[in-house]
């Protein structure tokens, strides 16, 4: 069994080490339920987003789909680091070889891998100019790489709460949501990213007691959980959807400050909610699959969208921008989990195993040094 956080702790104080609770919902491989599936409903909600632009983009109309990716705006990213901050408390004081090889090392293996594939492919390949690609795979080096954004922020925030774990929660909190408050724009996806969604990955790993406790009252009151879900969905509508003067431009609600804090903490909150309601359900069960393989999905989901997207617009094989939308996002999902399901099972296909496998070549943990775990996703 793993542990986890069951119970509420101090909020000046970071958290203690989480024990043990028979209660928590694990799966036969000893993953809490809920969590795969909020991370499947998130990496689902940034496919979609990523797929369903494209399309728009290139065909120049805009559908019902680009209407539901709108609504996700103020939830969908703040969740993703929300959901990747929550065990993070288990790992915080693992000795600083350890720490480094899963939380550094790992996502730099990864990051470095699929930046050179996604370089080639889009600086070469589909542009047709082969002598890009070194200029773009160097400006990748300090500047993320297309989707690729999200794996390399993540060891940056891991080491920021590495060095503030001393630091009261409060204090780390009250800082990570005034850099979101703050109309920080300097054009440096880095920095800007960072003030942006800080916040939230802090939440995840200071407040996990509380939110695994919210999702056991869940659990146990679907019924009020659901008529917040209802109540929630229309306010994040109506803030979504309704414009206001934002420093001179027009923007909608859901943009203005303090009000997008709140959106995305009670977005966040929603996922959680409805990741525990579906995660006895066999749409739960699929979306927990998605969620235990998300990182597989991630690195690998532009491929598949590209092909598509591209297949559809220029042969006309699907001429409806949001039938082609929702085609594409469910391309781009399935397709990666396809390709990683043949390489586990093809032998013949194996060798691609370190596409979504740290090989041992790449890790600095010793053997002897590596404390008992429960099974995780590959690439997790």
């Amino acid at each position: 069994m793993i542990t986890h956080p069951a119970s509420a702790q101090p909020m000046g104080h970071p958290p203690k080490a989480p024990s043990q609770d028979p209660a928590l919902f694990l799966t036969a491989d000893g993953r809490v339920d809920w969590v795969d599936v909020a991370k499947g409903i998130c990496i689902v909600f940034v496919v979609m987003m990523h797929s369903t632009l494209g399309v728009q983009e290139l065909t120049g109309e805009n559908s019902w789909m680009g209407t539901f990716v709108a609504w996700a705006q103020p939830f969908r990213m703040p969740d993703f680091f929300f959901i990747a901050g929550l065990f993070l408390m288990k790992t915080i004081d693992a000795p600083w070889r350890r720490f480094v090889d899963r939380k550094i090392v790992h996502f730099a293996y990864f990051y470095l891998l699929w930046m050179v594939i996604q370089g080639v492919m889009k600086g070469g390949l589909l542009t047709g100019d082969p002598g890009a690609v070194p200029g773009v795979l160097l400006t990748a080096l300090y500047e993320p790489f297309g989707t690729l954004w999200f794996i390399y922020m993540l060891p940056i925030f891991f080491l920021v709460v590495r060095f503030t774990r001393r630091v009261p929660i409060w204090a780390m909190l009250g800082l990570g949501a005034a850099l979101e408050i703050a109309p920080i724009g300097t054009g440096y996806l880095l920095v800007d990213e960072f003030c942006s969604r800080f916040v939230y990955f802090y939440a995840g790993y200071a407040l996990a007691p509380h939110v695994f406790r919210i999702a056991e009252e869940v659990r146990a009151k679907p019924a009020l959980a659901l008529a917040f879900l209802i109540a929630w969905s229309g306010v994040n509508a109506f803030a979504v959807f309704t414009p206001v003067e934002l420093f001179g431009e027009l923007r909608s609600i859901s943009h203005v400050p303090v009000v997008s804090l709140s959106l995305g903490a009670l977005g966040a909150m929603a996922v959680v909610s409805t990741a525990v309601l579906l995660s006895r359900t066999k749409v739960g069960a699929a979306f927990s699959y998605m969620g235990a393989r998300s990182i597989v999905i991630y690195l690998a989901f532009f491929l598949p969208m590209v092909i598509v997207r591209e297949a559809g617009i220029r042969f006309g094989l699907i001429p409806d921008t949001a039938i082609l939308s929702v085609v594409t996002t469910f391309a781009a999902v399935t397709g990666p989990l396809v390709g990683y399901w043949i390489i586990e099972t093809v032998k013949p296909f194996g060798a691609f195993r370190f596409l979504f496998e740290r090989p041992q070549w790449a890790r600095i943990e010793r053997a002897g040094d590596r404390a008992p775990r429960a099974a995780i996703a590959p690439a997790e």
